[in-house]
């Protein structure tokens, strides 16, 4: 059963179309891969999800509820329910790793501050940062950074995580770190959205990966089958350029 449907979703910068009539469901608990080119729309689509860049047309549901994106008041409420990650971190660089992951459920949803550290400091483990949590930004790795994005994002118990190339800022030797958190969290049964050039991870976590090129949704299934058996001529040149690679 779908717990996150998108139908015929279109959406455009200026007069510059972006996303052209998307069709895509995800069910609770999935992992859903998006690849493509760059300017495909992958990231796009996380950013109208979210209400970052409101829809020219089409329709968003959450649990069989409609997102209206022109209301502030469903806006916030879709937000409680969906949390995005950037490829940059955002941190806050005046506060330590505790702080920046403590911050969003104390202010914003005025939880008690006792009940709001000790999660987060379980979430600071999860995510493989014992001992980091009095660190600074500045004191930590880009992996550890973005970790400590995940945590923060994690800490308003998002039904839905949406990742936007968590990746692609870090060093070679830093990814392994951030998608064993990914894995970690898929095998928890995080509903997640991943925007990633890992292929090989995508192979390995999605349940589902979706080809788009273009602002349109080219090919859906399977790893399987979209990288060893894809079914239309795009993505079968996408697939045989990057398994050269």
């Amino acid at each position: 059963m779908s717990f996150l449907s998108i139908e015929t979703l279109s959406a455009s910068y200026g007069a510059v179309p972006v996303l052209r009539e998307i069709s895509l469901s995800i069910a609770r608990g999935e992992v859903m891969a998006l690849i493509g080119p760059s300017g495909s729309g992958k990231s796009t689509l996380l950013r109208v999800l979210v209400g970052l860049l409101r829809p020219d047309a089409g329709r968003v549901a959450l649990d069989g509820v409609p997102i209206d994106y022109a209301s502030r008041a469903a806006l916030r409420a879709a937000r409680e329910r969906l949390a995005i990650v950037f490829q940059q971190y955002n941190l806050f660089q005046n506060m330590t790793a505790l702080r920046n992951v403590t911050i969003a459920p104390s202010i914003v949803k005025k939880r008690a501050k006792p009940a709001v550290e000790a999660e987060a400091r379980a979430l600071l483990a999860k995510v493989g940062l014992v001992g980091k949590e009095e660190s600074y930004p500045d004191e930590l790795s880009g992996g550890q950074q973005q970790r400590v994005a995940i945590a923060r994002a994690l800490a308003l118990k998002p039904e839905v995580l949406l990742l936007d190339e968590v990746t692609s800022a870090l060093d070679p030797e830093l990814v392994g770190e951030v998608l064993d958190t990914i894995r970690l969290l898929r095998d928890d049964g995080m509903t997640m959205i991943v925007v990633s050039h890992e292929m090989g991870f995508v192979r390995e976590v999605a349940s589902t990966v979706v080809f788009m090129d273009q602002g349109r949704v080219v090919e859906t299934g399977p790893p399987a089958q979209l990288f060893d058996a894809p079914e239309t001529e795009r993505m079968q040149a996408f697939a045989a350029k990057i398994l050269r690679h």
